[in-house]
């Protein structure tokens, strides 16, 4: 049974899920983009993903599985949200296009999006850098254990999910329902997405509010987040893995 909620509740039910997960990154990441401007040139500082949480390896391990779990918790959440307006968890889920209704074609689908966001996406780090405008980003800090490589790949995927549902799937079928356009919603899409990566620099911030009217306007013709998910996880598992794995020959 489907429920219709107030806009005034939906407003707010936004703002609760944004604060619980993306908006929240966003608001630190402007914070770390100005203190990291405040320091110095971007040029000369670098961040590093996918760091280490403690010196002890089991502990690392479980820290590193305790944190992708309780990331993707917003992911629920948006999901049991929409259901009470969808009638179910199924409808929510297939309402975003997150099921296995077509896997070839959202594989296909998939392997094409990552193919064409990202040789661009790395032309404008290089660029970014050259300029001045990017810091150096770390893709992989972990520790080498026996466990990294699958927790990179764990990491890979919970980043693909909670930023295709949340910034993508969530966002477009609740400012629908306030009566936003496609443009503007697109936009907001977008612009969330560049603003959570600024941590990274203004180069990564304006790459990634590309790549996100990319995949918002994916989203809004096909009403699928199962290729974006594709998507990103492949991207995301070449630049964790491939530094974890090539990082030393990168540094020669």
């Amino acid at each position: 049974m489907s429920i219709v909620i107030p806009a005034r509740l939906l407003r707010a039910e936004i703002v609760v899920v944004l604060a619980l997960s993306l908006g929240r990154s966003a608001v630190y990441a402007v914070l770390a983009l100005v203190e990291a401007m405040a320091r110095g040139p971007l040029a000369e500082q670098s961040v590093a993903l996918n760091a280490s949480a403690s010196e002890m390896p089991w502990a690392d391990l479980a820290r590193q599985l305790l944190g992708i779990v309780f990331t993707l918790a917003p992911v629920a959440l948006a999901v049991l949200l929409l259901a009470l307006t969808a009638g179910s968890v199924r409808a929510a889920l297939a309402d975003l296009g997150l099921d296995l209704a077509a896997p070839l074609r959202d594989a296909l689908a998939g392997l094409a999006l990552a193919a064409g966001i990202g040789l661009p996406g790395l032309a404008v780090y290089a660029a970014g850098r050259a300029i001045g405008a990017t810091v150096e980003v770390i893709p992989a800090a972990l520790a080498e254990h026996w466990w990294t490589v699958p927790v990179l790949v764990l990491q890979a995927v919970k980043n693909a999910v909670v930023e295709e549902v949340i910034a993508v799937g969530y966002l477009s079928r609740r400012l629908e329902a306030l009566g936003w356009g496609p443009g503007r919603i697109i936009l907001a899409s977008a612009l969330l997405r560049g603003a959570y990566h600024l941590y990274q620099g203004i180069g990564p911030g304006i790459a990634n509010a590309v790549m996100g009217v990319v995949f918002a306007a994916w989203f809004r013709r096909t009403g699928r987040t199962m290729p974006l998910v594709i998507a990103h996880t492949l991207l995301d598992v070449v630049a964790f893995v491939g530094y974890a794995v090539l990082k030393d020959a990168i540094s020669l």
